[in-house]
């Protein structure tokens, strides 16, 4: 199952709002030019070409994720506060068309997380046989939250994608209203990160390079594997969190969060 994107202008229709509120995510075609794209791919380039250089494991106490590519070179499949090593990044989140989604979130005041969970993220999906992040089981974005010793607070995960994805070739995959489930099913519903197995209720995205994605951190959501192998299954897709309640910035004193650590151990 798809379904038709919408297009973000400067202000949020009461459609899209509407579908919002009922569905738990939505998608908007076009978010930023294919230049643009390609301006974010050199940044993520050249951060990444650092990062392996300097032998960087962890950001604010956030680990990175390592694989290997076509050619058994060793690369980042996912980066975290990319905002706070690029002017480019760091200029993207203050976008009013993104600062617009804090909408999404009302009567909850939302802020742009530029400092709080882990930044701006970047997950880099290749399936290789020495890849290790090819897809992700369901999952909500909630449990961290409780990990954290606080009450499961609205969150939304905006998506900026950087590559073709089209239903077929694999990607998000989203199960419509589960953002207004009971605590049982939030918690319980699935096995997190194990269960990768599709849901005869789940919609899949046909999307473009430059499009933008939004679903509620309460959710359950995956990210189907390619049925590809090599730079044809390359999926690339920065994550830009919107949070509410209490503000907790992170530092390079911070602890690594224990989800972090459990999902280490079951994510492939």
């Amino acid at each position: 199952m798809t379904r038709e994107p919408f297009i973000l202008g400067d202000a949020l229709t009461e459609e899209q709002l509407n579908f919002f509120n009922e569905n738990g995510f939505i998608h908007f075609k076009n978010f930023i030019s294919k230049e643009t794209v390609a301006l974010y791919l050199s940044e993520i380039s050249r951060i990444e070409k650092q990062w392996l250089d300097e032998g960087v494991d962890k950001i604010n106490g956030i680990p990175l994720k390592f694989g290997k590519d076509e050619d058994g070179n060793k690369m980042i499949q996912r980066f975290c506060f990319l905002n706070k090593y690029s002017p480019e990044f760091a200029t993207l989140l203050k976008s009013p068309k993104l600062q617009l989604l804090a909408q999404l979130l009302e009567p909850y005041e939302g802020r742009i997380a530029e400092e709080e969970k882990d930044g701006l993220i970047l997950n880099s999906y290749i399936r290789t046989p020495n890849s290790k992040f090819t897809q992700m089981g369901w999952h909500t974005d909630s449990p961290r939250d409780l990990f954290l010793g606080q009450k499961i607070m609205p969150m939304l995960n905006v998506g900026i994608h950087l590559d073709d994805c089209s239903f077929e070739d694999g990607g998000l995959r989203v199960l419509p209203g589960t953002h207004k489930q009971g605590f049982l099913k939030l918690m319980f519903g699935k096995k997190y990160f194990i269960d990768n197995n599709p849901d005869s209720k789940e919609v899949g995205l046909d999307i473009t390079s430059g499009d933008l994605t939004v679903h509620d951190g309460r959710m359950w959501h995956r990210a189907q594997q390619s049925p590809y192998f090599g730079e044809k299954s390359r999926r690339r897709v920065m994550y830009v969190p919107l949070v509410t309640g209490k503000y907790r910035p992170k530092s390079k004193d911070s602890k690594t969060p224990f989800y972090h650590r459990l999902a280490s151990k079951v994510q492939n």
